[in-house]
């Protein structure tokens, strides 16, 4: 009777554990896998200030905490910028304050605890602080302390909620390709599927659906 062959061929490393006594094919058969729920998903100085925080938005902002900023931001030209999805994926903002209604993000905010003293941590928000900069979303940083007073923290969050700078059209020339006032990329022009523009034809951005600008035949920029 012929050996009956494996249906995957092992690896080199499958190979060499192997050898030791560890096989992988095996490994998972019958094992709990090792996760476990952390107790310290926001530190107690973290989570002193969210209480605070949500004593101060209310019901006006929802709170999220630890985003990843690869959930908060996309590469305009990932072709061209590979590395920089790398940059910001392991990377979060301690908070983010976004639009009830649509979940649209606001503001960020960092709690700078004395961490934040050290100069690879300093680097580290440098860049952050660009990288919200550069896509128009405003940050705030609060020094950590044992109190907080709600009032001005309340006025800080409106001014820099404030301060969120829109997304502003670069004017087209007649004859020429619809540029994405966002992403500063080329559009392609597409059919709607559904809604009240149903058939009609629009320019949309390359990045959707990271980015929802569209140019509508008559020229209105829909966000």
């Amino acid at each position: 009777m012929p050996k009956q062959k494996n249906s995957e061929p092992a690896g080199c490393l499958a190979v060499i554990l192997k050898l030791i006594g560890i096989d992988l094919g095996r490994a998972s058969v019958g094992k709990t896998l090792p996760y476990r729920l952390t107790d310290k998903f926001l530190s107690p100085a973290e989570l002193s200030f969210y209480h605070v925080l949500m004593q101060t938005v209310r019901e006006e902002y929802t709170v999220s905490c630890k985003v990843n900023l690869s959930d908060i931001f996309y590469v305009s030209r990932p072709n061209e910028n590979l590395a920089y999805r790398n940059k910001i994926d392991r990377k979060h903002v301690d908070f983010l304050l976004c639009d009830t209604k649509n979940m649209q993000p606001l503001l960020g905010i960092e709690l700078d605890d004395s961490s934040h003293a050290k100069k690879k941590r300093q680097d580290r928000d440098q860049f952050v602080d660009q990288v919200f900069a550069v896509a128009g979303l405003p940050i705030l940083h609060i020094p950590a302390a044992r109190g907080y007073n709600v009032s001005e923290l309340a006025e800080l969050i409106r001014v820099n909620v404030q301060d969120k700078k829109p997304v502003v059209a670069t004017p087209r020339i007649p004859g020429t390709q619809h540029i994405c006032p966002k992403c500063q990329i080329p559009m392609v022009q597409r059919i709607a599927a559904k809604g009240k523009q149903k058939g009609q034809s629009f320019w949309g951005c390359t990045n959707y659906p990271n980015c929802r600008e569209t140019v509508w035949e008559e020229g209105t920029i829909l966000g």
